[in-house]
């Protein structure tokens, strides 16, 4: 299987520009054979990373405000068909795509995390909202559930995918391995610093092979109108440098993105090689104990509330 990862930066806080080069990058990927292709955490319309530089937990700050009512305004809507054009893409270029968007809750004031599957032949296959936004996140982002917990069959191979920190919380891997993943994506807004040593510690706790994908966002992608240029601009001019990688089983590392630079990586991947790995060390088969330890999840969507008509 060929796949890729895209160390890109968004058309910060245009979803439409952003979706447009999302079709654009996965076209490129189908034209150079991928067949499975990973955007960072939240790409559509980018990370939200005012909140570590501005001061975001003032209570009711005109500025903050007005910078939250503009991400709302530009938060991918699911009902609305938002994606359709993306989903087309991906039927035509045959690349099953996970990609990271901010999704609007029905609420329509509240946010998500999300990471969506979409599969060429069935389209949208999952939506998976983040379990727990991190630290500033937290200000910006509404807690998921576990309905998107799922692993996909994709040319006879099983992919599944975690936003961000969520790679480090054992018992959402567990969910993975369980369902017997062998091609996992990690997305993420872009820290090689972070995304790198997770990503080969997963290839080889679970046996699998990692795509994680990062964008690259500086002073230069942030709009003259945003509000809060200026305060982020004054704290520095680079917040994210990507971090794309590509590891396999045994935590080699197959293909990287250097830091800052806007690419899509690309590499081959020996399947059999997950076999092998697993010889001496299978995490939720012969080297688990389920009568001992054993993981419940509720991948119910949890919604505010429940209309009986």
């Amino acid at each position: 299987m060929r796949v890729a990862a895209a160390q890109l930066a968004p058309v910060y806080l245009d979803k439409k520009a952003t979706l447009a080069k999302v079709s654009q990058a996965i076209t490129g990927a189908g034209t150079e054979g991928g067949q499975l292709m990973a955007f960072p955490e939240t790409f559509v319309p980018g990370y939200p990373s005012w909140a570590d530089y501005t001061h975001a937990s003032y209570f009711d700050h005109p500025d903050q405000k007005e910078a939250w009512a503009r991400y709302i305004d530009q938060a991918v809507d699911l009902a609305a068909g938002d994606l359709e054009d993306v989903v087309a893409t991906v039927a035509d270029s045959g690349v099953f795509t996970y990609l990271g968007i901010v999704e609007k809750a029905p609420s329509r004031g509240s946010v998500y995390a999300s990471l969506v599957a979409i599969h060429p032949n069935k389209g949208i296959v999952s939506v998976h909202r983040k379990l727990k936004p991190t630290y500033g996140e937290r200000l910006m982002w509404a807690d998921g559930d576990g309905a998107g917990l799922m692993a996909h069959d994709w040319e006879g191979v099983k992919v599944s995918g975690l936003n961000c920190w969520e790679n480090w919380m054992p018992l959402a891997r567990t969910a993975m391995y369980s369902q017997g993943t062998q091609v996992h994506v990690a997305a993420w807004p872009g820290s090689p610093a972070v995304s790198h040593d997770i990503s080969r510690f997963i290839a080889r706790e679970g046996r699998v092979f990692v795509i994680s994908s990062g964008a690259v966002l500086t002073a230069d992608h942030i709009p003259d109108d945003f509000i809060l240029r200026d305060a982020m601009v004054d704290e520095g001019d680079t917040y994210s440098t990507g971090g794309a990688i590509i590891v396999a089983p045994d935590g080699s590392t197959l293909a990287e993105g250097a830091p800052g630079e806007e690419t899509v990586i690309f590499a081959d991947l020996d399947l059999s090689m997950i076999s092998r790995e697993r010889h001496n060390f299978d995490p939720t088969g012969h080297y688990s104990r389920p009568d001992v330890l054993r993981l419940m999840v509720n991948r119910q969507r949890r919604e505010p509330a429940d209309f009986i008509d």
